[in-house]
């Protein structure tokens, strides 16, 4: 799905997708947090996470019971045409994997990644590897 106009020019990659669906279903995370969900390292999410802070797409604050964390959410601007664009998706995995139990859940999202795999090897690129290539 192509972004909203609202958000083309932001340039956004698959990287930050996982990253802002996360934030969208979930809510406001720490960098910490992020990282485990998406499986790379929290420098990863520092750099995706500056990125998208500078194009104005996410808002840092302090954590009120911890100062020295950064809470990491998605711009008040940027809610709506970023719901708007990645709910629908949302809503068709919730549909399609509700019938399904733990374990069959399981087999879709490792049959997912094994394919990544696959397409990677074959490609030479990377699998799993959100990380900006700059």
């Amino acid at each position: 799905m192509r972004p909203p106009l609202e958000l083309q020019s932001f340039d956004l990659a698959p990287r930050h997708l996982s990253l802002l669906s996360l934030l969208l279903l979930d809510g406001p995370q720490t960098v910490s947090q992020l990282a485990d969900r998406l499986g790379v390292a929290p420098t990863t999410v520092s750099l995706i996470v500056s990125d998208l802070s500078r194009k104005g797409v996410l808002v840092r604050r302090e954590d009120d019971t911890d100062r020295r964390r950064r809470i990491i959410d998605i711009g008040p601007a940027s809610r709506p045409p970023i719901s708007e664009w990645l709910s629908p998706g949302a809503h068709a995995w919730r549909t399609a994997l509700a019938p399904l139990t733990p374990a069959q859940r399981r087999l879709v999202v490792d049959t997912l990644l094994a394919y990544e795999a696959a397409v990677a090897a074959a490609t030479g690129e990377p699998a799993n590897d959100p990380a900006p290539s700059e």
